[in-house]
């Protein structure tokens, strides 16, 4: 009898960062290894990959990661992860191609070449698994879902999905495999659950054609798309649509070049004809009726790279008076406020703005009635919902629980906790270290919840900061006090409250000195407290203070 478990790192309860381990005995496989856009309060983050702690404590039995589609929620923390582990990656074609250009700009991977290309037809025998593959419907080709095999019944993970009838081939979903699937014993489900809660069904990707379509031809001025780099089916559907319309398309980004590159080079982007994409350079020599600009940021997201539009910062394409800017991706709610600003800032510069969300249900993510489907072709013993902020994983609960799935069946995780399969039952055995580790700049994981706390305090209340040049051998205070600060107050009108905070320090550091045991740590620490108690009760707020000590002896000096 196999002892199975099943451990999130990420996407759970979070929107992204997806990484899932399936551990049958020895062997340890993980699903997908990507990476989440950080939210508001995460001051400075670039982004979060999952925490790799307990992989790194069990490395020698990782036999590899398995990846599901090229998004970056799938495969943009795998730089990151082969810089601590040297274990092959398999992933249908699109997806290997996508994972290489991530990991080859990264110096400390970019000459790992462990790659592995799959397909749904494909078996991998390991020595107490079997894993397969089933194509499924998302908005980037080659998209799959991963089947382990093992003696107690499969375990089966989705990756991002949805059913659409009327899909291109390929996007098709295999129902029939799917469906054979479900014909054998399948133990555990691990299922998409991003659209779990929405009360309205999605458009069929055909509909969603139809009204870009409609959108271009009905545009008189320069229409500027806003779209994820790596959703491949909407850029797509971009490119037709300006076909159709008699216009050029402009891609700005080298990210986005680079991805439509080999995207055509593997046949997955169409190009309806040779000269439908024109180079940036060229564009002031077309009308503006004939213009689309295709556009994303450096990391995907294209609302950042708008602002900069719109504030005339792009140096490329900056909007003017009747530009359409056509948003095609749906963003994430975390990036509501973000949105409607830069919005804003779009009207102001002349320009118009209309998401594709307004009229239509578009996503790429399985609704309730897909999610049932899955649920009933699938027939799993157990179900763990994934990819979702909790609400979502609790919503998709409910709906396995309506096909007849019991409670007691189903099981909602956090990141970290461990779903055992021993003695014939599944239950909740344990946690393991699971958690986000922040990347800033070439820093990865040394950002942590004091860092983050001191930026919220520089961007609210701002900093202060008190120098005194002191003389330990003479007792006495030989330069200073000098008070300085930035975003805190206005100085000029603040004068008063500057001489008050000058003499707190003086008697502060007069007193230490005056004291048989001076202490550095305590000095500091006191002007801290006096300052921050006598500045709060005079202003309600509490900026970052920061006490700078100088002795006069250079070889003593202090900082």
């Amino acid at each position: 009898m196999s002892n199975i478990k099943i451990i999130s790192l990420g996407g759970v309860r979070e929107n992204g960062k997806n990484m899932y381990v399936v551990e049958v005995e020895d062997e340890i496989f993980v699903l997908d290894c990507g990476l989440m856009y950080p939210e508001t309060e995460l001051l400075g983050i670039d982004i979060v990959i999952p925490d790799f702690s307990y992989l790194e404590e069990n490395r020698d039995r990782v036999t590899g990661v398995f990846l599901t589609h090229g998004h970056e929620d799938a495969i943009g923390a795998l730089p990151y992860f082969l810089q601590k582990f040297d274990v092959p990656v398999f992933g249908t074609e699109l997806t290997i191609a996508l994972a290489k250009l991530f990991v080859e700009k990264d110096s400390q991977t970019s000459k790992f070449d462990d790659y592995h290309v799959i397909d749904e037809n494909t078996e991998i025998e390991f020595g107490n698994a079997v894993l397969s593959f089933f194509r499924t419907t998302h908005t980037i080709p080659d998209s799959v879902g991963v089947t382990l095999k093992t003696d107690e019944g499969s375990i089966v993970y989705t990756g991002d999905f949805k059913f659409d009838q009327s899909a291109t081939p390929a996007y098709q979903t295999d129902l029939a495999k799917i469906s054979d699937i479900g014909k054998n014993k399948v133990l555990a489900l691990l299922s998409d659950s991003s659209d779990a809660e929405s009360p309205v069904e999605n458009v069929s990707d055909l509909r969603v054609a139809e009204e870009v379509v409609d959108t271009f031809r009905n545009t008189e001025g320069r229409i500027i798309v806003a779209s994820v780099a790596s959703n491949i089916l909407r850029i797509q559907q971009v490119l037709d649509a300006a076909y159709k319309s008699w216009r050029k398309v402009f891609i700005t980004g080298k990210q986005l070049e680079e991805i439509v590159d080999i995207a055509m080079k593997l046949k997955k982007i169409n190009l309806p004809s040779e000269d439908l994409i024109v180079p940036i350079e060229d564009i002031d020599k077309y009308k503006d009726e004939e213009i689309v600009v295709l556009e994303t940021g450096t990391t995907g997201e294209p609302i950042k790279t708008l602002r900069k539009m719109a504030a005339g910062k792009h140096p490329q394409v900056n909007i003017k008076e009747g530009d359409l800017i056509y948003i095609v991706t749906s963003p994430s709610v975390s990036m509501e406020v973000n949105v409607a600003t830069t919005e804003n800032m779009i009207y102001r510069a002349g320009g118009v703005v209309k998401q594709i969300s307004d009229n239509l249900k578009a996503s790429g993510h399985a609704t309730p009635n897909d999610l049932k489907l899955m649920l009933n072709l699938i027939k799993p013993t157990y179900f763990i919902p994934v990819m979702g902020e909790y609400r979502r994983l609790a919503a998709h609960a409910k709906l396995a629980h309506e096909v007849g799935i019991p409670f007691k069946n189903i099981f909602i995780p956090g990141k970290g906790d461990v779903i055992e399969y021993k003695n014939d039952r599944m239950h909740m055995s344990g946690q393991v270290e699971a958690g986000n580790t922040m990347v800033d700049g070439i820093g990865i994981g040394d950002i942590g919840n004091i860092v983050l706390r001191d930026r919220k305090l520089l961007s609210e209340d701002g900093i202060f900061v008190a120098v005194v040049t002191i003389s330990r051998k003479k007792g006495k205070i030989m330069s200073g006090p000098e008070v300085m600060t930035r975003g805190f107050v206005y100085v000029k009108e603040n004068t008063d409250l500057i001489a008050a905070s000058n003499e707190i320090v003086r008697e502060v550091v007069e007193d230490n000195l005056n004291h048989k045991e001076f202490e550095w740590s305590r000095l500091k620490q006191e002007i801290r407290d006096a300052l921050s108690k006598f500045l709060f009760e005079q202003t309600r707020r509490r900026p970052v203070i920061l006490p700078i000590i100088m002795e006069t002896s250079s070889r003593n000096r202090r900082k």
